[in-house]
């Protein structure tokens, strides 16, 4: 049933007169003449008393008058929606984060938030290459991801983290300079996340121990970094962690930053390269506000700092002195903590 039938019988029933509904509806009087008769034969009754006083609802058109105007002011409303969400004034924004994203993701949808709070926002902890997926099927709008990027997906570069040795408190290394480092790393067994969980933690472990030339070896794998950390707080060993964590790190563990190139990478607010979502820009304005001032902020697809190829050896093959006291889990499998 055309909704615009509909508008004109309640005009005509409201105004009591063709003439005048007409006038209030922008159109003229045989056209609106034309769209009553029009719905009377579509509804096989008729639905006004015509005469000189103008037009009177029948038994019929008071029955159904009330039903009309309830659709009429939904299909307004609808119209009305339709052009904010197509404004960007409403609507629904996915945001997804890991992990080296977790102190700067919230601020940024708070950000988002007071300046759009008629937009809803959902917010998910997921890995980096889960993120991806979920914006190529645009289970996401948004994302905060590390670099580099597939070529599909967008990126504005807002901030960067480095690995972090995590240590049970009381106990250090022998010094931070690259030999110090690498001779502390080398086959010593460590707590580690299991790599599904954290394919690009995975990664950036995997460059640190091919730059430095030293051999990996696990002594325990879990599920999620909180507990990661629980383990290194219990003596059980040291682990390599994004120095992000270093606000929720418990008491009993040390985090000691690695300043090499090879154990940093970007983190860029994502979108998918081809989304014509009105509500991605507003959101990395929102972004760029709600990040600390001074952080790297640039626009389209970047890439991680890697190590000088001078100092890049082949890859070393992963040795493990110990085997994993864990199981490793599948991707749902995951807890708390996504890299």
């Amino acid at each position: 049933m055309d909704i615009r039938r509909l508008q004109a019988f309640v005009a005509v029933a409201n105004l009591g007169h063709f003439g005048r509904a007409a006038e209030s509806l922008s159109t003229t009087q045989p056209a609106l003449t034309k769209q009553i008769q029009t719905l009377e034969r579509e509804t096989g009754t008729v639905l006004f008393h015509r005469g000189r006083q103008g037009a009177v609802l029948t038994a019929a058109g008071q029955t159904v008058l009330a039903d009309a105007i309830d659709l009429v002011r939904r299909a307004d409303a609808l119209e009305q929606r339709m052009e904010r969400v197509g404004g960007g004034r409403a609507g629904l924004l996915s945001v997804g984060f890991g992990m080296s994203s977790m102190n700067i993701a919230p601020r940024a949808v708070a950000a988002f938030r007071a300046a759009h709070p008629s937009i809803d926002v959902t917010l998910e902890d997921m890995s980096s290459s889960a993120q991806v997926s979920a914006l190529r099927e645009r289970r996401l709008s948004v994302g905060f991801i590390r670099h580099p990027v597939p070529a599909d997906i967008a990126t504005r570069v807002i901030s960067g983290d480095q690995l972090a040795i995590a240590l049970p408190r009381g106990e250090g290394i022998p010094g931070l300079d690259r030999e110090s480092v690498r001779g502390w790393l080398d086959a010593r067994p460590l707590i580690r996340l299991v790599p599904a969980c954290g394919p690009g933690l995975a990664t950036q472990i995997d460059d640190l121990f091919t730059d430095l030339g030293c051999r990996l070896a696990v002594l325990q794998e879990t599920s999620d970094l909180l507990t990661v950390l629980a383990l290194v707080a219990a003596g059980v060993g040291a682990a390599l962690v994004p120095a992000s964590m270093s606000a929720i790190v418990p008491d009993g563990v040390r985090l000691v930053p690695v300043h090499l190139v090879s154990a940093r990478w970007s983190i860029g607010v994502a979108w998918l390269r081809d989304s014509t979502d009105p509500l991605i820009p507003r959101f990395l304005e929102a972004a760029r506000a709600g990040v600390t001032p001074g952080g790297c902020v640039s626009t389209g697809s970047t890439t991680e700092p890697r190590a000088p190829a001078s100092l890049l050896k082949p890859r070393v093959p992963i040795s493990r002195q110990a085997p994993p006291l864990v199981e490793p889990v599948s991707d749902d499998e995951c807890g708390v903590g996504s890299v």
